[in-house]
Formats: structure tokens, C-alpha cells, sequence
């Protein structure tokens, strides 16, 4: 079973997004790098975003250190169990 956290965005601008960005995106790097997270990315709305983690404790760990969430540029998130389910 995978997580899934989706994201709310507080409606920042992409100023404020980008100059936050680079620690987020270390934090994103170190994720990946660990083999935590599976997908990641804002929706094409900019409204937020989502992320499949492979557990519940990554998930959990990833928003307690996002410096999007941390500095307020994600007004809030939800995390959801996600049983993923090939289709064939």
C-alpha cells in the first residue's frame, strides 16, 4: 500500500514559490534518493499538488520537513492510504 499526500496551495506567488524552491527540491532529492518517493509534482492548475510516497511514516516525514509546507506556501494536506491497483 503507497501514500498519498495532496497539497493546497495558499495561492503564493511564483516569486515566493521559486525562492523556496531549492530547499524543497533538496528535500524532494533526498527523498527520491532514498527510494521514498515514487511521484511528485504541483497540479496544472496551480492549486497544489500531490505526491505517492511508498509509506505512511515517508509521507509523514517528508511534511514535517517541507519547507512549502513549513513556510506556509501549502495552506494544507491531506494523506490518504492508496491502494494502487495495476490495470491491464
Amino acid at each position: 500500500m503507497k501514500t498519498v499526500v495532496i497539497g493546497i496551495g495558499s495561492g503564493a506567488s511564483m516569486t515566493a514559490i521559486m525562492a523556496v524552491y531549492p530547499r524543497h527540491k533538496a528535500l524532494v532529492d533526498a527523498f527520491v534518493a532514498r527510494g521514498e518517493v515514487i511521484g511528485i509534482g504541483p497540479f496544472a492548475d496551480k492549486g497544489g499538488n500531490l505526491a505517492i510516497f511508498r509509506s505512511r511514516e515517508a509521507a509523514e516525514a517528508f511534511v514535517k520537513q517541507d519547507p512549502f509546507v513549513l513556510e506556509g506556501l501549502i495552506k494544507s494536506y491531506d494523506i490518504h492510504e492508496w491502494g494502487d491497483q495495476m490495470i491491464t
